[in-house]
């Protein structure tokens, strides 16, 4: 949290503001404290400030843990900022505590001289040993590099709605929203979106919606009046490309560039899905787009979801279904038969850390391997991976053109800290999307050598290697589907050990026939002798990373792979023009492998597992000691 130079003031009643250049502020708490909605709300007033802004929610994968327990602990963290920046940031500025296990849980990641907000009404004896405080935080020493803030969340809570018709519980549960009202007020937020929002969310109960309003004012007057806080802070709006701009999710994103996708190729869209974390928002939020010829299927089983999606695509429609690791694993003999059936289909897995159930609401890129090989015989099929939040938009689409025009799966690949995490998208112009206009087949497309005219479902085109799409029920156009091998051309059943090799050859060529676009390399001076490369989510730590070390005179060059299947066609020549490739990677090395055996690279892998993105500082450090030794 930086000042900026000369930027202090007398606000109404001898309040300070200054400003800042950067903030990262954690809410923490029960999951049932409400952090989620607070920051989600703190957030929304942020980006209507025009600031920009990346975010990092974190919850228990049960609906209601274990109230004041560590593993109970809900937080949400958000770095708003004047400038452009990448990531949620590596360690807050200030802490919402709302009890003890919210403080024990997320203290140590607070820098020296963070600020320290915590509900006070809630260290009692019991909470405290609940979570291993023998003695209390206050007096043990452990807060002393802190300013620490000790509030009566709760307890003025309760006092503010007195007067209302409102239950106690209903009272204490709106302090949350006395907790955003200050921070609102402590960083010149706000607040009337938040109450906007609340009466339209509790219109059908009013009394509960006056019990937040009442309560979010009350935190804002708090903080305005007391003494404890003495300095008001502001954050300017970023210097952001000229457009609009709506703070999204990465879930959202997705399912708007699926949309989008269904809209530029003038096809409707179908999605087969079950529901599972962190995939099930897609689901959500593509059920409220009919009207723009979106059929959401939520099926008994992820089998059935794929296949249902599959047949969808049979049908003439953009097939589509959404996942995560578990459901990858069972559609994997449904996505070998789209490879022999040549059908476009988009497999949204949503990356969460595994195996099996795993740490369900947490994130990992541990699928890289599933999607490049996890199915039976040679089944190849294209991968494509979102960078942001809001990339996701842009890599829906990308992966709905490939299947479409190669009539292939494609993999499209994000994960948990992308899909829950939000940042500002600029809404692109309708002129800035690519146009995914295909062509069904319409009439014969062979000539026998007797002349006669007739259709060969697997006459491929010659540039593309994709085979025509049919529609069932076109008259002369019927033709032979199923898993069984297929002859080249006629589509004829066969069993011919030579037509075998040809079409998996042929598929396989299909695949690398895709057109990517050559890897683009970020590299300012042009002398680095180190690259940083990346996939996924890694793209916000290791750019800020980079940064931070050619701030500091050292040149790192920095490259990400949007297409995993086929690779850029150059990614072998960058690599050999580099003496080290650094690659981190949120498994235990995946694509360094894969690197690694085909390009005969010896790539320096830098992994960690542990359900949370890498820190910028984490990997400034990792890249600055492979400089400094090349």
């Amino acid at each position: 949290m930086n000042e900026s130079a000369g930027s202090s003031a007398k606000q109404p009643g001898d309040k300070q503001i200054r400003q800042l250049d950067h903030v990262v502020i954690r809410f923490a708490g029960d999951s049932g404290d409400g952090m989620q909605l607070t920051g989600d709300r703190f957030t929304s007033e942020t980006a209507q400030l025009g600031n920009d802004l990346s975010t990092l929610p974190n919850f228990p994968a049960e609906i209601r843990a274990p109230a004041g327990t560590l593993p109970g602990v809900s937080s949400f963290q958000l770095h708003f900022a004047d400038h452009d920046i990448l990531t949620p940031g590596d360690e807050p500025d200030v802490l919402v505590a709302m009890n003890p296990a919210a403080l024990k849980a997320n203290v140590a990641d607070l820098p020296a001289g963070a600020t320290v907000i915590v509900n006070i009404d809630e260290f009692g004896k019991r909470p405290m040993a609940k979570v291993g405080y023998a003695v209390s935080p206050f007096e043990d020493g452990s807060l002393a590099d802190f300013t620490v803030h000790q509030v009566p969340l709760t307890s003025m809570t309760v006092t503010a709605l007195e007067e209302l018709d409102v239950a106690k519980r209903d009272a204490v549960r709106a302090k949350n929203m006395f907790a955003l009202g200050l921070i609102s007020w402590l960083y010149s937020r706000p607040v009337e979106s938040t109450i906007a929002f609340i009466e339209r969310k509790f219109a059908s109960r009013p009394e509960i919606a006056r019990a937040n309003v009442a309560a979010i004012k009350a935190g804002w007057a708090y903080g305005e009046t007391t003494e404890g806080f003495a300095v008001r802070y502001e954050v300017k709006p970023a210097k952001l490309p000229a457009g609009n701009y709506r703070n999204i999710t990465g879930n959202t994103a997705l399912a708007y560039g699926l949309v989008a996708a269904g809209v530029q190729a003038r096809l409707p869209v179908f999605l087969g899905a079950y529901p599972i974390t962190p995939a099930s928002d897609i689901l959500h939020e593509l059920s409220k787009h009919k009207r723009f010829g979106v059929t959401t299927f939520q099926a008994e089983d992820e089998i059935a979801a794929v296949g249902a999606a599959v047949g969808a695509s049979y049908g003439g429609a953009l097939g589509i279904t959404s996942t995560s690791g578990p459901g990858v694993a069972l559609k994997s003999e449904t996505i070998s038969l789209a490879v022999a059936l040549e059908l476009p289909l988009v497999v949204v897995d949503v990356q969460r850390a595994g195996p099996s159930t795993g740490l369900p609401t947490k994130t990992e890129q541990a699928d890289l391997n599933i999607a490049l090989f996890g199915r039976h015989g040679e089944a190849p099929v294209a991968v494509v991976a979102a960078s942001s939040p809001s990339d996701c938009f842009h890599a829906a689409i990308e992966a709905s053109r490939i299947a479409l025009k190669y009539r292939t799966p494609v993999i499209l690949l994000s994960d948990g800290y992308l899909a829950n995490g939000s940042e500002p998208w600029r809404l692109p112009e309708i002129s800035e999307l690519p146009d995914l206009q295909v062509s069904y087949a319409d009439g014969p497309n062979h000539t026998l050598p007797n002349g006669e005219e007739v259709f060969w479902p697997y006459k491929r085109d010659p540039e593309t290697l994709a085979r025509p799409w049919a529609i069932p029920g076109t008259a002369g156009l019927e033709h032979r589907i199923g898993g069984l091998e297929k002859k080249d051309g006629t589509g004829d059943i066969s069993y011919d050990p030579a037509n075998h090799d040809l079409m998996v050859r042929t598929r396989a060529a299909r695949i690398e026939a895709i057109d990517v676009p050559d890897l683009e390399v970020e590299d300012p001076d042009g002398d680095a002798r180190v690259l940083a490369l990346g996939w996924g989510s890694t793209y916000g730590p290791i750019g800020a990373a980079c940064r931070k070390l050619r701030a500091n005179g050292h040149s790192i060059a920095q490259a990400h792979l949007r297409h995993l299947a086929p690779m850029p066609a150059n990614l072998g020549a960058v690599l050999a023009s580099y003496d080290k490739v650094v690659i981190p990677e949120m498994n235990l090395g995946q694509l360094s492998q894969v690197l690694r055996a085909r390009f005969l690279v010896d790539v320096v892998g830098y992994q960690q597992v542990r359900g949370l993105p890498f820190t910028s500082t984490e990997l400034e450090s990792v890249f600055e000691e492979v400089v400094k030794n090349v």
